[in-house]
């Protein structure tokens, strides 16, 4: 198993994701740029994991990278974690929910704002809790 709290074995994990879901969340997919459902949001509230339902993102941090995937220049701190990504022949960041694992993107060091950071994030990974 692992060490995140949210702990659940693969039969458990198909079970309560869709198949696209499961896909990213939990084997490191990728959805097509400029598809995913909060790509061009900008409604106010916390995205939350698609997986665990943990605070990640909060919509004030949410920006228009026009890399076609939704970009926070910041997460809600201890909420995700960084893992060193060498797949692809590329050396990058992958963030993932701290409470559960999920695949949420990549990190990115050419942030816009005084952050200096870009979390690139599938919107399938995550769900928008509207204020």
């Amino acid at each position: 198993m692992n060490n995140y709290k949210v702990n659940k074995t693969d039969a458990e994990w198909k079970a309560q994701l869709t198949e696209e879901e499961y896909r990213i969340l939990r084997e490191k997919g990728t959805e097509r740029p400029h598809s995913g459902e909060y790509n061009l949001v900008f409604d106010d509230g916390i995205y939350r994991c698609a997986g665990c339902d943990q605070q990640l993102f909060e919509s004030s941090s949410k920006f228009d990278a026009h890399c076609g995937w939704p970009s926070f220049d910041d997460a809600i701190p201890g909420s995700v974690k960084n893992i060193l990504d060498k797949s692809h022949g590329m050396l990058r960041t992958e963030i993932v929910c701290s409470n559960c694992g999920g695949h949420l993107g990549h990190v990115f060091n050419d942030g816009p704002t005084a952050t200096g950071t870009r979390f690139c994030v599938n919107s399938v990974s995550v769900r928008l809790d509207k204020k």
